[in-house]
Order: C-alpha cells, then structure tokens, then sequence
C-alpha cells in the first residue's frame, strides 16, 4: 500500500490502523506507528470491554463503517469467520481472496 502510494497518488487512500486497545507495542513505538500509518484509531467500545471480546468487537464497527469486505479466510471457524459471517448479515459485500468460497453479495460491474 504505501509503495504504490508513494509511486503514482497519495491523495485518494490512506493506511489507518484500527486496534481494539492499546497495545504495549503502540505505546512504546507511538512515533515510528504515526510516521507509518495515515492515520490510528483505537475503538472506544472495544477498549472498554473484556480482552477476550475487544477484537470481535472493533471488527463488527470496521463492518458497519464498510461498504466492501475483502478478506482472506480460509476456515469456517473462527473470530475472522465470525466477522465475515456478520458482515454478509448485514448485506455487506465479501470478497475472500483465499480458496475457499463464502457466499455474499456480488460485485455488481
């Protein structure tokens, strides 16, 4: 991301990390994070709630935020799955780059 930004256009893209809580590793490299990403946002709702809940959290406002999920899944199992799952639920459109196959709605070209 940051090389083809670099290459053609930095105006229309940005690189935002979203983590459920701070991080021990973002407060002690705030600096070299802020200079890499565009932008760092830490969810409020996740921060707040018991760790083992934070993730699943930040992951469902990342989907109600998106127009377009692209991930790659290649179980049906997990907190990933889980979010994806939630994501076709709430009519998203999914594009899993693995191998495997999830229904959801198509790109419409």
């Amino acid at each position: 991301m940051l090389r083809v930004r670099k290459n053609y256009r930095d105006d229309n893209s940005a690189l935002v990390l979203v983590l459920p809580y701070p991080t021990a590793e973002y407060l002690n490299n705030e600096n070299y994070f802020h200079d890499y990403y565009t932008d760092i946002e830490i969810s409020h709702a996740a921060s707040v709630a018991h760790p083992k809940s934070a993730i699943q959290i930040r992951n469902r406002e990342m989907v109600d935020r998106a127009d377009l999920v692209i991930c790659y899944i290649e179980h049906k199992n997990g907190g990933a799955w889980q979010t994806v799952e939630y994501a076709i639920k709430q009519g998203k459109t999914v594009i899993n780059l693995a191998p495997l196959q999830i229904e959801s709605n198509p790109v419409k070209a």
